[in-house]
């Protein structure tokens, strides 16, 4: 399930970073969100079993000080990004073998759009003239967020 419609993911990448997408783009968005916070838990869920628990805590996630600035910029755009579709994408991966607090799980819809503001801003950084990112920098972007998350 898309994590946002067509409409919202180009109003926000328009208001994040003023960049055009278009709706081709938003199945890789989508697939890039739901997977990155997937990633995120897996690693939650480590930091919660190092620590004898069955329940992953808010403070399990991974958070960098970037990303908290950037949750913080989501915070200020006033946009909103719904819970039950990322948790209906994080269940229906291999099990984390720890349940997410109700906290974890209402703090989610903040970090996935946290790292939406960093993605739309990335693509200025590596391109910063450019208004509508083809196939080539929707990669490269996707590759630094690999190398960094």
């Amino acid at each position: 399930m898309p994590v946002m419609g067509v409409t919202k993911f180009q109003r926000f990448f328009r208001a994040a970073a003023g960049l055009h997408v278009d709706k081709n783009d938003l199945k890789r968005y989508n697939d890039f969100v739901n997977q990155k916070l997937y990633d995120l838990c897996l690693l939650g869920r480590s930091s919660a079993m190092a620590n004898a628990r069955d329940v992953m805590q808010v403070s399990d996630l991974p958070i960098t000080k970037g990303l908290q600035e950037s949750i913080h910029a989501f915070d200020e755009l006033e946009e909103e990004i719904k819970v039950e579709p990322i948790l209906e994408h994080i269940l229906a991966q291999p099990p984390l073998e720890v349940e997410l607090s109700e906290e974890t799980k209402q703090m989610l819809p903040w970090v996935a759009g946290g790292m939406s503001v960093a993605l739309a801003r990335t693509f200025k950084v590596i391109e910063p003239d450019d208004k509508n990112p083809g196939t080539l920098e929707w990669e490269r972007v996707f590759h630094i967020f690999d190398l960094l998350l």
